[in-house]
This record gives C-alpha cells, sequence and structure tokens, in this order.
C-alpha cells in the first residue's frame, strides 16, 4: 500500500485548506466582527474543494475554464477576510492565520496560471467537425439557397429577400 501523496495533488492541497480556514474561523471570538467575518470565510475558504471536484468533471472546455475562474473568486475573497483578520488583529496567534494565507495565495497562483493555460488551449483548440449545430446550420443555409432559386408556389415557394436576409443574420449569430 502506497501511503505517499503527491505534492501536486491540488484536491487534497485544498482539502487541507479548507480544514485551515475552519480552524481559523473556530478560533474567532464571538463578537459580531468575528461572526460576520467566521460566516464569510466558512462559506468562500471551503468552497475550492468541492469546486475544483466539480471542474474536474467539466462538460467542456469552457465549463472547466468557468469553474477554475469560480475558484479564483472565492480563493481571492478568502484571501482578503484572513487579510482582514490580521489587520485588524482579531486573532493572537497569527500563526495559523499567516499559514492560511500563504496557502491561499499559492493556491491563487496555481490556479490563476491553469486559468491562463486552459484560455490559451481553447484558443488554439480547433472548432469540432461533428458539431450537430453546424450540420443544422449547414442543412438550414442549403434549404434557404434550395428555395430561393425554387419556383414561386407551392412547398417550394420562393421565400422573400427579407426571410432570406434574417436567416443569415441568424445563422452568423448576430441575433443571440
Amino acid at each position: 500500500m502506497n501511503t505517499k501523496s503527491t505534492p501536486y495533488d491540488l484536491e487534497n492541497r485544498l482539502i487541507y485548506f479548507a480544514v485551515s480556514v475552519i480552524d481559523v474561523v473556530e478560533v474567532l471570538p464571538s463578537t459580531k466582527a468575528g461572526n460576520h467575518i467566521g460566516n464569510q470565510l466558512i462559506r468562500r475558504g471551503t468552497s475550492p474543494a468541492p469546486n475544483y471536484g466539480e471542474a474536474q468533471s467539466a462538460e467542456s472546455r469552457r465549463d472547466f475554464i468557468h469553474k477554475i475562474k469560480i475558484i479564483l473568486k472565492e480563493l481571492k475573497e478568502t484571501r482578503i477576510w484572513l487579510r482582514i483578520i490580521l489587520r485588524k488583529k482579531l486573532l493572537n496567534p497569527h500563526d495559523s492565520v499567516v499559514m492560511t494565507l500563504t496557502e491561499c495565495e499559492e493556491l491563487i497562483r496555481i490556479f490563476a496560471k491553469s486559468e491562463r493555460t486552459a484560455e490559451s488551449n481553447a484558443v488554439r483548440e480547433k472548432p469540432r467537425e461533428a458539431n450537430p449545430s453546424t450540420s443544422y446550420i449547414e442543412h438550414s443555409i442549403s434549404a434557404i439557397s434550395d428555395a430561393r432559386q425554387a419556383p414561386p408556389g407551392g412547398e417550394n415557394r420562393k421565400i422573400s429577400n427579407v426571410e432570406y436576409s434574417m436567416s443569415k443574420f441568424q445563422v452568423r449569430g448576430d441575433c443571440q
């Protein structure tokens, strides 16, 4: 049985980060400010781990990038709450807050780079040829062209220039 954990296991790292955030929140004072900051910190600081799980099962590259952006947003907000705790000196032992803040900043750098890489790869990725909507659009353009050439009347009546222009407008995606 191999008990070694790889240093780049982000899921475990995010789980440990969430536990660290919980540890910080549990020692915050039970004041109005401490409770408010604690509630916000619990929500933001524990969400990157499950959001990373969602990103791993993203349905598309675009979905993956969106989920990574959510993780980054939550990490950045967590960083601000941790900095507020330090600035306000809400806790006497600062070590746990400083360590959590340091880990938060490292995770932000990791996910910012991941987002840039994913977006760069998305730009370089060629569009898929087997896209069902593409074949539908191509079929629609072909049908519109055929209808414009057909004699007036019946099922193959000639369509007006306005109908043809509108169909081109919609196919280009300008109406979406």
